[in-house]
């Protein structure tokens, strides 16, 4: 049933939900034998970061698809099955994101990885009536967070709509990065960053008061500004006052947070956070790494935390309404989504 649900992505990383199939065929059209498996059901296997048990760990397998995605045709293929993928899932629309630094290892500009990325986005939207953008990313631990600030502001009027600081938080604050998310917030660019991750409540604070982000990537540690008892949120520290307040849209990608903070289904605390009002959506991350598609967030939520075709109505309509789009296209998707559920 939830996958004829009409869906939007708020937090998808291309590099993190190629195919399988596509990972062994590109190694070895670029001649890469670094691969951990040699046959889609066996990488799979190994891709799947299920244990992992830390951000850290769980991002030690991108290696392997950043090293497979260094040409052009390599890029273009790889955002094209991604937008065929998630619409076969019921997403109406998505931002993608990746970090174009990444992938310029085999000779590319970061220019030419966006156009890359664009040209295959581009195609799966005209092959599936989809709607995707592009969030830029730029790394936490890096130092190029203006170049990568830079090139997203170029391709503003093509399809980038946002910029992310993304990769691991403990230590590496996004205080290190305010000039490029000055210039993101100048150029009236949506700016979302990872925080609230796998890392506490002052992670989320600098994001929001110290880079100005209009919204979060994941965000499910201020539940730890949050008094809870008997399974329901009673207090709210001033952050989490403030998230709420403002209504400060979360990212949140259920599955991937189990991952890498060790929780079990029961004790993600999506449920008590969508009933005390915060502006909650639903993601998969890293469709690879965690094995996930949109459908089966709906499908954990519903059984740990028993959201109804309504709270995702709900939800459904709150990440369209944050997502980075012009105003005309998030009118008319909304459309499409309110007929979806109406026709249930």
């Amino acid at each position: 049933m939830f996958d004829k649900l009409p869906k939007v992505v708020l937090h998808e990383h291309l590099d993190g939900g190629l195919r399988p199939a596509s990972i062994l065929e590109l190694a070895e059209e670029l001649g890469y034998d670094q691969l951990p498996a040699s046959n889609p059901e066996e990488l799979a296997d190994w891709f799947d970061q299920g244990q992992s048990g830390s951000l850290e760990r769980y991002l030690e397998a991108f290696g392997h698809t950043v090293a497979v995605m260094q040409t052009r045709d390599a890029i273009e293929r790889v955002a094209f099955e991604a937008v065929d993928d998630l619409a076969a899932d019921g997403v109406v629309y998505a931002e993608i994101r990746f970090a174009p630094s990444l992938l310029t290892q085999g000779g590319l500009s970061r220019s030419e990885v966006v156009e890359a990325a664009l040209a295959g986005f581009a195609r799966g939207d005209r092959t599936t009536g989809m709607t995707t953008r592009l969030i830029v990313d730029a790394l936490r631990h890096l130092d190029d967070s203006e170049l990568a600030a830079s090139v997203a502001i170029d391709f503003a009027d093509a399809g980038v709509v946002g910029f992310d600081l993304a990769g691991p938080e403990d230590g590496f604050p996004p205080d290190d990065h305010l000039v490029a998310c000055r210039k993101i917030r100048e150029a009236n660019l949506g700016l979302t960053l990872h925080a609230g991750e796998a890392y506490g409540p002052n992670s989320i604070w600098r994001a929001l008061q110290r880079c100005g982000a209009h919204r979060i990537g994941h965000g499910v540690r201020i539940i730890d500004d949050c008094t809870v008892e008997d399974g329901e949120i009673v207090e709210l520290g001033r952050l989490a006052d403030y998230v709420l307040d403002f209504q400060i849209p979360l990212e949140v990608c259920p599955t991937s947070n189990l991952h890498t903070n060790g929780w079990t289904p029961a004790e993600h605390p999506i449920g008590m956070l969508h009933r005390a009002g915060f502006n909650v959506s639903l993601s998969p991350d890293n469709r690879l790494m965690s094995r996930v598609n949109t459908s089966d967030e709906f499908v954990l939520v519903s059984d740990h935390h028993g959201f109804t075709v309504g709270d995702f109505h709900a939800l459904t309509t709150r990440a369209m309404q944050a997502s980075f789009t012009d105003h005309l296209t998030k009118q008319r998707l909304l459309e499409t989504i309110n007929h979806g559920y109406s026709t249930l």
